[in-house]
C-alpha cells in the first residue's frame, strides 16, 4: 500500500496551466519517464507546448545522467481529463486565491481520492488556498525557483507530514532539492530574501547610489558567487575566522546592525520604475527576453555541471 502522496516511476502526472512554471514542471517530468497530461485553458497558449517543452527537456538531459525514454505529452481538453487517473497533481494557476480554490474543488471531484496536490505559488499561504477543500490535508504548497526544469530548489510546506515527506521523496527522485517551511509563510523562504535584496537594489536606483548594471554586476560577481556555494547562514559563520559566527557576531554585529538601519524603503514610483526600466534597457543591450533566458540557462547549466564535479 503506497503512502499518501507516494509516486512510483511511470505514474502519470497532471500538470494543470501551461505558463512558463506548468511548462518547465512538465518538461522536468516527462524527461524522467512520466507521462504528463497538462491542461491550460488558453487554445493559443495550449498549441504552443509542444514545441515550447522540446527545449526544456533537452536541458535536462544536459544535466542529469542515466535518464529514462522521456514520457509522453497529452494535451488534456479539460481539467478532468487532465487529473482522471493521475498520481500527482501539480497546479501552476495565477497567483488569484479564488481561482486557485476552484481549481481545487474541480480536482477534488475528478481526481483518484487522496492524491496529493501540490501547489507551485510563488507568495499564498496553505491555510488560505485549502480553506474550502473537502480534504485539505491532500494539498501542499510545493514552491520551485523558476524555471524549475533547471533549479533544484522546492520549498515545501503541509499539514500531514507524512505527505509532505513523500512528496519530497517524489521530488527528489527528479534531481530536486526540498526544504521544508516549519511554519507558513507569505513568499516562503527564498522569494522573501530575494524580496528584501531587491528592496535594497531598487533603493539603491532610486537614491541613486549605483546604476542598474552595477547593482547586478557587483551581485553576480560578489555575494552571488559564494552564495552558489554556501548559504548566507554559513558565509558569515566562514566570515568569522576560526572563531566562526559567534566570533562575528560579537566583533562586528554592531556593524551589521548599522547597516540594516541604513537600508531603505524604497517606493515603486513613476520616477524609480522609469530608472529601473532604462537601466535594464542599457544592462540588456538590446538583446531580447528569449537570447537572455537562453544566456541565462545556459549558465545555470555550466554552474551546476561545475558544483557537482566538485562535491565528493
Amino acid at each position: 500500500m503506497r503512502t499518501a502522496g507516494s509516486v512510483a516511476k511511470g505514474d502519470r502526472i497532471a500538470v494543470i496551466g501551461g505558463g512558463l512554471i506548468g511548462t518547465s514542471w512538465a518538461a522536468l517530468f516527462m524527461a524522467w519517464g512520466h507521462d504528463v497530461a497538462l491542461f491550460e485553458h488558453d487554445e493559443t497558449s495550449r498549441k504552443a507546448i509542444p514545441r515550447a517543452i522540446r527545449g526544456p527537456i533537452g536541458q535536462v538531459a544536459e544535466l542529469a545522467s542515466g535518464l529514462p525514454a522521456p514520457g509522453r505529452l497529452h494535451l488534456a481538453d479539460s481539467l478532468e481529463d487532465a487529473v482522471t487517473g493521475a498520481a500527482w497533481i501539480q497546479e501552476n494557476v495565477p497567483e488569484k486565491v479564488p481561482l486557485k480554490r476552484a481549481i481545487y474543488a474541480a480536482i477534488e471531484t475528478a481526481a483518484p481520492a487522496g492524491v496529493t496536490i501540490a501547489s507551485s505559488t510563488s507568495s499564498l499561504v496553505w491555510s488560505e488556498l485549502s480553506a474550502d477543500m473537502a480534504d485539505p490535508s491532500r494539498l501542499i504548497t510545493a514552491h520551485p525557483f523558476n524555471p524549475p526544469h533547471l533549479m533544484p530548489l522546492v520549498e515545501m510546506f503541509g499539514p500531514d507530514a507524512a505527505r509532505v515527506q513523500a512528496a519530497a521523496a517524489f521530488y527528489r527522485s527528479l534531481g530536486r532539492h526540498p526544504v521544508f517551511l516549519r511554519r507558513e509563510a507569505v513568499g516562503h523562504i527564498a522569494n522573501r530574501l530575494s524580496s528584501a535584496l531587491w528592496r535594497e537594489a531598487v533603493n539603491m536606483v532610486a537614491e541613486g547610489i549605483a546604476d542598474v548594471d552595477q547593482i547586478d554586476a557587483a551581485l553576480v560577481h560578489g555575494p552571488g558567487l559564494r552564495w552558489s556555494v554556501v548559504g548566507a547562514h554559513m558565509a558569515y559563520h566562514l566570515g568569522g575566522g576560526a572563531g566562526g559566527i559567534g566570533h562575528y557576531l560579537s566583533h562586528l554585529g554592531p556593524s551589521q546592525e548599522r547597516r540594516w538601519q541604513d537600508l531603505g524603503q524604497p517606493r515603486l514610483d513613476a520616477a524609480t520604475c522609469a530608472r529601473l526600466v532604462d537601466g535594464i534597457a542599457a544592462e540588456a543591450g538590446g538583446r531580447d527576453i528569449a537570447t537572455l533566458e537562453a544566456l541565462r540557462d545556459a549558465g545555470l547549466i555550466a554552474v551546476q555541471r561545475a558544483l557537482r564535479e566538485k562535491r565528493p
